[in-house]
């Protein structure tokens, strides 16, 4: 699992990603600039192609006698054949001497034994809270207000507990009043002027669920719809992570793949909402029951059901 560096002749282990000059690896500890972090950094772990165990970030997952997965107390060590023992990088396994022996003769170290690893945490679902408007079909951001923009449309005013004005257009923070004829928000103190009212979006996944706007609908392994909050996200089989359109999921990493070898960790999907059996406009009909995202086409799934194609 390790990414390749430009031209194809060079690859630097998974988490880390090639230099400048190709000459070196530079380890992605967070930052998103590769830049060398501060020692107080809080340790990173390895995880386990199992995607449910982890080692040390200077150790590497190797398989154990009994199936699970141990720990080798070194970077991209070799595992043994015994399952019980393993040797660093460059070196291989001579069980019959018990040694590390390399290639070149230039290294004839003891085994090494591998440790248990333990169980990741699993990654935090994603916090999607939204504020579902009176409708019971649109929904608004997290600390946003819904405002009545029509009396089939709700719009989204970019502030909590905000005063939604009478023109349907306009909303004003709380505590104060919208005074229309001067496009101002009044309070005691001053004034402050009308915020416009941005309308409230949602992605539909059939006729009864949907997802709010920049989601994508992803089935759940319970066959009910989950929002991925991504927009025009590729639903992974597992039926539990999503990753960004142009990327593929890589169920054995537990992360995203794009065609360059460009991971980025899946995101995790949360459950749809229930909507009105209003269709909205613009969405792609599969059947009497079931659309896509405009944008997008229908496509069977394995199980029968329709899916979106992005």
């Amino acid at each position: 699992q390790s990414v390749p560096c430009a031209g194809g002749h060079r690859c630097c282990p998974r988490g880390s990603h090639c230099s400048a000059d190709g000459e070196s690896c530079v380890t992605d500890l967070g930052t998103g600039t590769g830049d060398p972090l501060p020692v107080s950094t809080a340790p990173r772990a390895v995880p386990c192609p199992d995607g449910q165990s982890e080692c040390p970030d200077d150790a590497t997952c190797c398989v154990t006698s009994s199936g699970a997965w141990g720990c080798c107390p070194m970077p991209q060590a070799s595992c043994c054949a015994d399952k019980v023992h393993c040797c660093p990088h460059a070196t291989v396994c001579d069980l019959s001497r018990g040694r590390c022996v390399s290639p070149a003769g230039d290294a004839d170290v003891p085994l090494s034994s591998a440790f248990p690893a333990w169980k990741r945490q699993p990654p935090a679902p994603v916090a999607l809270r939204q504020v579902l408007c009176p409708d019971g079909r649109s929904a608004c951001p997290d600390g946003a207000t819904c405002c009545q923009l029509s009396p089939t449309q709700y719009g989204c005013c970019p502030l909590q507990n905000a005063v939604c004005c009478a023109d349907g257009q306009h909303c004003c923070p709380q505590g104060t009043t919208c005074d229309l004829i001067h496009s101002t928000c009044t309070s005691l103190g001053g004034s402050a002027p009308l915020a416009a009212l941005p309308t409230a979006r949602d992605v539909k996944c059939d006729e009864e669920t949907s997802c709010p706007s920049g989601n994508t609908c992803c089935r759940l392994s319970s066959g009910a719809w989950g929002c991925c909050p991504l927009e025009q996200a590729v639903c992974c089989p597992d039926h539990v992570h999503c990753c960004p359109q142009g990327y593929t999921c890589d169920p054995e990493g537990g992360s995203c793949l794009q065609g360059g070898g460009t991971r980025r960790p899946w995101v995790r999907k949360t459950p749809a909402l229930p909507r009105g059996a209003q269709a909205t406009s613009g969405d792609v009909k599969c059947d009497d029951e079931t659309s896509c995202p405009d944008g997008s086409t229908c496509c069977r799934l394995s199980l029968g059901t329709w899916g979106c194609c992005p």
